[in-house]
């Protein structure tokens, strides 16, 4: 009866010059005898009350979250939050764009260096939408068998459809890398042409979000996909400041010179600034204190940014050393004895005989390796 009232509707609709929003009911009409039959019979993973699943390993292949929006707002540089905010209207206000002919699909695609925040961008877009978050698990949708990868993208679309969601293609990459280079094989083409695909059998106001660390990987048509095209960069120092802020709360800042956090953290993503506040913080509480010592803070971000170029300090001597190199103001040899619980003279020793200690192992990492997840 329900189907038979939407076909109605549809009818009507068109009658009265609506044709697209006729279209958009019939297309999901065209989707209803598969859901039916799916709630029926959920062995194929592709119910309102089963996740979908990899028909090798018989695991999820997508995760469901349903984000809240935080208390301390996405900071983002202010034209690619005004970009965000009309995606979202766009998503808002979708059928009142299509009756102008000015509602672009809602797909969106963010990209950058690891610890940019485009993880953190979905979780923000979905609790703005107050929508469920469905993150494709790449680990378990890729699968061994010719052509299951397929099958299961072909499922993760179907079950997105079922209900409003945000659908997070994550590490994006791996579904959508180039084709035709000297290490493609014909299974990761197919994987490429299903993608593309479901992509465009989607309504186009099912909203998807993909995410990727390399984008010069991805193949060209998947940008022609994607309408709204967000870069995540690192943050710049009026950003850094803002950041700092509001990763340190709940503890005062009164006392803690930002700015000149902001210039000696340059080149550092949000996720790096976030971690080094967790890690303060925690060391704050474990020490008994009721205030964040801007001392501490600085430390742990020198080691924070030894770490992200790949400095390997695996000795306390290591890490005096390469402070004292790094930010000789702020760490004196009586701050640094303060710091370490040692006496001034030790410090002075290992400062002159830093080399004898191996205070600068540096082992060469992948800089994206060490980076915090976004």
């Amino acid at each position: 009866m329900a189907s038979n009232y939407a076909g109605l509707l549809a009818e009507k609709l068109d009658q009265a010059g609506e044709g697209k929003q006729a279209r958009l009911i019939r297309e999901r009409l065209a989707r209803a005898p598969v859901a039916l039959a799916s709630v029926q019979d959920a062995s194929n993973g592709v119910s309102f009350g089963n996740l979908p699943v990899d028909g090798e390993s018989h695991l999820h292949t997508v995760d469901v979250s349903h984000p809240k929006e935080d208390d301390a707002p996405l900071l983002l540089p202010s034209a690619i939050a005004s970009r965000i905010g009309e995606f979202i209207a766009n998503v808002q206000r979708y059928d009142e764009l299509a009756r102008v002919n000015a509602a672009m699909p809602s797909r969106l695609l963010a990209y950058g260096l690891p610890g940019t925040g485009k993880t953190k961008l979905a979780r923000y877009v979905a609790a703005k939408l107050n929508l469920p978050l469905l993150t494709v698990r790449c680990d378990t949708l890729v699968s061994s068998l010719l052509g299951q990868t397929s099958r299961n993208l072909r499922r993760v679309f179907e079950f997105a459809q079922q209900r409003p969601c945000v659908l997070l293609l994550d590490e994006f990459d791996a579904l959508a890398s180039a084709r035709g280079n000297e290490r493609d094989v014909g299974e990761l083409q197919r994987v490429v042409i299903a993608l593309l695909q479901n992509i465009d059998a989607i309504t186009e106001s099912t909203v998807v979000i993909a995410a990727t660390n390399h984008d010069r990987l991805l193949d060209p048509a998947v940008w022609r996909r994607f309408g709204f095209r967000v870069p995540m960069p690192i943050p710049d120092t009026a950003l850094r400041k803002q950041l700092w802020a509001q990763f340190l709360l709940p503890y005062t800042i009164e006392g803690i010179d930002l700015n000149h956090l902001a210039d000696i953290s340059a080149g550092i993503t949000g996720s790096n600034i976030e971690q080094v506040c967790l890690d303060t913080k925690r060391a704050t509480v474990l020490a008994s204190g009721s205030e964040i010592s801007e001392l501490e803070l600085t430390r742990r971000l020198g080691l924070n940014l030894a770490i992200t170029s790949g400095i390997l300090l695996s000795t306390v001597e290591a890490e005096i050393h390469w402070l004292r190199e790094w930010s000789p103001k702020h760490f004196s040899i009586r701050a640094l004895a303060k710091l370490y619980g040692l006496s001034t003279r030790h410090i002075g020793k290992v400062i002159k005989e830093g080399s004898d200690h191996g205070t600068q192992e540096r082992l060469r990492v992948n800089p994206g390796s060490t980076q915090t997840p976004d």
